[in-house]
């Protein structure tokens, strides 16, 4: 596993919608984590679906997943990323059954359940929109080394933009951390990793 992460993260740069790594760390140190496994990445969440269901990380055992932390109002970044991960389903075909995309938001205030509802679909018809309390998407930030914090735009407490750290995690089918893939990957890129992993047999 060691290796697939480093391999995986091999020459890559932080993106530049990264304000930082995570709460008290540099991006340096963020990426040492995610390359080298230095600290367990991914963990429990509870969360609830854009269909207003609750969700744990237990619900998608057996399958790998492509968990991506963001907010539906970013202008470029996530909607970028979003994007390659349903055309990276596509591209697997029946195997992308095998394959749960997880869109977990760091704005929670703007982005409910039913507004997931109407964004998520936009890139795929099976990526699921995770929303929660801040604590609660905090919890599950923390597990997945995320940095995120909320800056204001202007005056109006409604104006505002959420920073963070824009990876996407690969987690097999028991929810253990694989790797990474960085901001901007491609969907053929995706797919060269993910399908050797859906060949492997289930333990």
């Amino acid at each position: 596993m060691l290796r697939f992460a480093c391999w995986l993260g091999l020459g890559l740069a932080l993106a530049p919608a990264c304000a930082g790594a995570a709460a008290a760390r540099s991006a340096a140190e963020t990426m040492d984590i995610l390359m080298w496994n230095r600290e367990p990445v991914g963990g429990p969440f509870a969360l609830t679906d854009h269909a207003g269901k609750p969700r744990t990380d237990r619900d998608f055992r057996g399958m790998l997943m492509l968990v991506y932390f963001g907010f539906t109002y970013c202008p470029d970044v996530c909607p970028t990323d979003l994007m390659a991960i349903g055309q990276a389903l596509e591209r697997l075909g029946p195997d992308a059954d095998a394959v749960q995309p997880v869109f977990i938001t760091l704005d929670p205030e703007r982005d409910t359940a039913e507004h997931l509802a109407e964004y998520v679909p936009l890139f795929h018809p099976r990526l699921l929109g995770l929303t929660g309390s801040l604590d609660a998407i905090g919890t599950a930030a923390d597990a997945y080394k995320v940095y995120f914090a909320k800056v204001a735009n202007g005056k109006n407490a409604d104006d505002y933009t959420v920073d963070h750290t824009a990876y996407i995690y690969l987690m097999d089918r028991d929810g253990k951390y694989l790797g990474f893939f960085p901001p901007g990957t491609s969907a053929e890129r995706m797919v060269e990793i993910i399908r050797p992993r859906l060949a492997m047999p289930q333990r």
